[in-house]
Formats: C-alpha cells, structure tokens, sequence
C-alpha cells in the first residue's frame, strides 16, 4: 500500500487555506542513530489535511525559529492518505522539490530508496588545495568525482589512518572555501573499516566504510549523516570490497549509522534508525 504526502522544503504549498491562527503538531527527529543527540537532526511540521496557505517568507521564519538545518513541511496529498500507515512495511511516497522520494519501515529501521550514483576517477591536481584544505596532512589514496548528485568529490585516505585519527581531523574551512569550484557540492572523505584501524561499533563489529562529509559554502561546515552521500559510496564499495551490503558510519561530532544496500537496479537502499526527541506545537 503506497500513502502519499508531500514534503516541502521552501515553495507555496499548493492547496492552501488563509492563514490563521492554527496550531499544528512539530517534531524534532534525530535520523540515523538509535539515541538521542544524535545523527541527523531535522524539524517536522505535519499541516494536516488543510494546510494554511504559507509563503516562502512563513516558511523560513519558521525554520528559523527551530535553527534546525533541515525543516520538513507535511501534508497530504488527499484526505483520505493517513500520515501513519497501518502496515508496518508499506511504502510512503513523498513528493518533493526534488521529486518522489521513497520510504519504507523495516522493523526498527527506516530505509530510503534513492537513485545510485557513480563517481569517476579524478587527477586529484585539478583539486589539491581543496583537497589540502579537506584533509591536511593526510596523504591521499584516491580521488573521485560524482557529477550526478549535483557534484561531490569523493575523497579516500589510506586505510593505516585510524578511526581516532580521521575523527579528529580538522578542515581548514576558509581554505576550502577560497578553493572552491563551481561544479563542487560537497566533499566526501572516505576510510576503508578495519579491526586494525579501529573502525567498530561499541560492541566491536567492524564497520564497512567510515566517512564524512563536508559543505561549508551552503552554511553548514560539515553534516552530521547524509544519505545522498552513501549513495555514492555503496557505487564505490562495491567494487572495492566486492559485496553490495555495508555496515558504514558518518564519524561527525554527532555520528551517525548506516545499513546501505546496492540493489543492482540503479536504485540504493540507504536504512537507519530514527529518534524522536521533541513533541509539541507550533501556532502557524
């Protein structure tokens, strides 16, 4: 069974109402982690079944008072679509700016279907002083680029680099903002797991691949978890580990973790855990 609602992240939303003095229920949800104050947190406004007619202006002065990098505005596409499915494992299609984007509960887990996306290798010249200002010191094994989800430039650093050492690494944030190129979204570094290097959960189960990401000129340094990432990264380890199931975690400050799975239909699979932290209302 497919329920479809709409995101929205910054338009007009289409059927609206005058606005008024309506409270709706807001979340704060913590993504990719199964413990509070951590992962990926976002804000989640449900408008219900009429949604007031807010303009981009309301919009942003909402996200502005959650200070939140993420807001996500909901509402249904009909009346009779239900924000809470009955079947634990049915789909929910969500319509947004950027199109239909998939969702899928999986017992404690909730997996997003997104497109794959397949970088290409890099003469890392054309790059060395972002790449510098990225990762320092740290001598560098491969560089990629990834044109297709709007441009990130795939970093890997040697596996010898431990876990502790590539935590703790520090971008040089003005310099890469005086390096950047106009066809650069993000910057992905990436780091093979091993037992060796360190690169393990808390009960000692090796990750697959560890990484970070980082975007300074959209306001925010670097991201705690992103999913549009490690849909570049399972193209990519995938040929490296030969297996097309990974256990992966985004060593941020926050730290998040990934079950990822390249399905081999062009489409990923990127799962994890979810925590909400906050419940209330906001007068809309």
């Amino acid at each position: 069974m497919e329920c479809p609602v709409v995101v929205h992240e910054g338009q007009k939303l289409n059927k609206m109402a005058a606005i008024g003095q309506k409270w709706v229920p807001l979340y704060q949800v913590d993504a990719f982690t199964d413990q509070p104050f951590g992962g990926n947190a976002a804000a989640v406004c449900l408008l219900g079944d009429e949604p007031q007619e807010l303009t981009d202006d309301h919009l942003q002065k909402i996200a502005a008072e959650m200070n939140q990098s993420e807001t996500a505005f909901i509402c249904k596409l009909s009346p009779q679509d239900d924000f809470i499915s009955k079947n634990p494992s049915s789909q929910l299609t969500f319509q947004t700016l950027s199109g239909d984007l998939f969702a899928r509960r999986e017992g404690d887990f909730i997996s997003l279907d997104l497109p794959e996306n397949k970088s290409q290798p890099q003469d890392g010249g054309k790059y060395k002083d972002l790449i510098k200002a990225t990762i320092g010191s740290f001598p560098v094994q491969e560089v990629r680029f990834c044109s297709s989800v709007g441009g990130d430039l795939l970093i890997r650093i040697p596996d010898s680099i431990t876990r502790e050492q590539f935590e703790k690494m520090t971008p040089d944030i003005q310099g890469m903002m005086a390096a950047h190129q106009e066809e650069i979204r993000g910057v992905i570094v990436t780091l093979k797991g091993s037992l060796e290097n360190g690169c393990v959960d808390d009960e000692g189960v090796q990750y697959d691949f560890v990484s970070r990401f980082f975007d300074p000129w959209s306001g925010l340094p670097e991201d705690p978890v992103t999913g549009s990432a490690h849909t570049v990264l399972a193209s990519y380890w995938a040929k490296e580990l030969g297996k097309t199931e990974f256990y992966a975690r985004q060593c941020s400050q926050r730290g998040g973790v990934l079950r990822v799975r390249l399905r081999g239909d062009g489409r990923v699979d990127v799962k994890g855990q979810a925590v909400v932290v906050t419940t209330g209302k906001i007068r809309i």
